[in-house]
């Protein structure tokens, strides 16, 4: 693919979402509990990185771009680290705020032997206070006209409410730009506007109402979101067996996975998200970005943990090292 991805430095991005800490205990089991019939991990060392929305902002950073974060936090410990995380990585985060009494949301999980054992969450769902929304509103209409691209990246944590949503499609289009959403629910009809989509096989069987079972249903399933939805193309990811491209009056695009060893798939959406969505703001075609997005995924699922990949590990994979 003759794509120059060191231009990715070019790009200026804003992305608005649920942003979250992700905790890793990391173990040894060589027993089982004489409590109870489970495993008992012998913690050895901890991990502490950005999580979610975040997860997108770290991909973004490692591919060199300039990066804007819109989001809220608790005004709790938890918080203050997510914001010295952000600042660690140069990111502009003027448009976070903390609301009192909510909760940063953690997700703790222990991993022994390269195997996840558990997940713990800590979490608030409920929407932003109409005062946090008016501030993130605000800063929207006076950042949205500087940025190549606008990403949302959903986890149903409460930020991205449907007033929200609008309010981003329509600054976007008096401007001109674009924006792609990694979206959480069952209700599509709240990213109307949306440039690109790319929820996952299960998103969107749900949403579709239709059994993927195969080719032809997931294909079914794709064309059906995108005439009953109001949004520019779909891009269904569907795991081991890569990603597959709507776009409207052309016929679905497949892209295949390159056979890997799989440690971990999570955030390899934020991954997707994160790729694609530079590609796009260099004027990349759709099927284009999408490869590069499909081979990103590849590589960050063979690491154990949220994880990212570097620009030249994306590079020498992209020309077959």
């Amino acid at each position: 693919m003759n794509i120059d991805i060191s231009r990715f430095k070019e790009c200026k991005i804003l992305i608005v979402g649920d942003l979250m800490i992700d905790r890793y205990l990391w173990g040894t089991v060589d027993r089982i509990s004489p409590e109870a019939p489970v495993q008992i991990v012998l913690v050895k060392d901890e991990s502490v990185t950005l999580g979610g929305a975040g997860n997108v902002v770290n991909n973004l950073i490692s591919m060199g771009a300039r990066v804007w974060a819109a989001g809220v936090t608790g005004k709790d410990d938890n918080g203050g680290l997510l914001s010295r995380k952000l600042n660690e990585l140069g990111v502009d985060s003027q448009g976070i705020v903390r609301e009192e009494n909510r909760q940063t949301t953690v997700k703790t999980r222990i991993i022994a032997a390269n195997q996840h054992v558990v997940r713990i969450d800590r979490e608030s769902r409920e929407k932003i206070k109409p005062s946090t929304e008016d501030y993130i509103k605000k800063f929207l209409k006076k950042k949205i006209p500087d940025v190549d691209l606008v990403m949302v990246s959903d986890y149903g944590k409460g930020l991205v409410t449907e007033s929200l949503m609008a309010e981003i499609v329509q600054i976007v289009k008096k401007y001109d730009k674009k924006v792609i959403v990694d979206p959480k629910g069952l209700d599509f009809s709240k990213y109307a506007g949306a440039s690109l989509i790319t929820p996952n096989k299960k998103e969107a069987s749900h949403v579709s109402g239709i059994k993927i079972l195969d080719n032809l249903t997931l294909n079914s399933a794709g064309l059906h979101i995108l005439e009953k939805t109001d949004m520019g193309s779909l891009l269904i990811t569907c795991g081991k067996d890569g990603m597959v491209l709507f776009e409207r009056d052309k016929k679905p695009y497949k892209i295949s996975a390159k056979a890997r060893q799989v440690f971990d798939v999570s955030g390899a959406g934020d991954t997707v998200i994160a790729v694609l969505g530079l590609a796009i703001a260099l004027g990349i075609s759709l099927k284009s970005g999408a490869a590069i997005a499909n081979t990103a995924a590849g590589l960050v699922v063979g690491k154990v943990g949220t994880a990212t990949i570097s620009q030249k590990e994306l590079a020498d994979a992209l020309n077959g090292n």
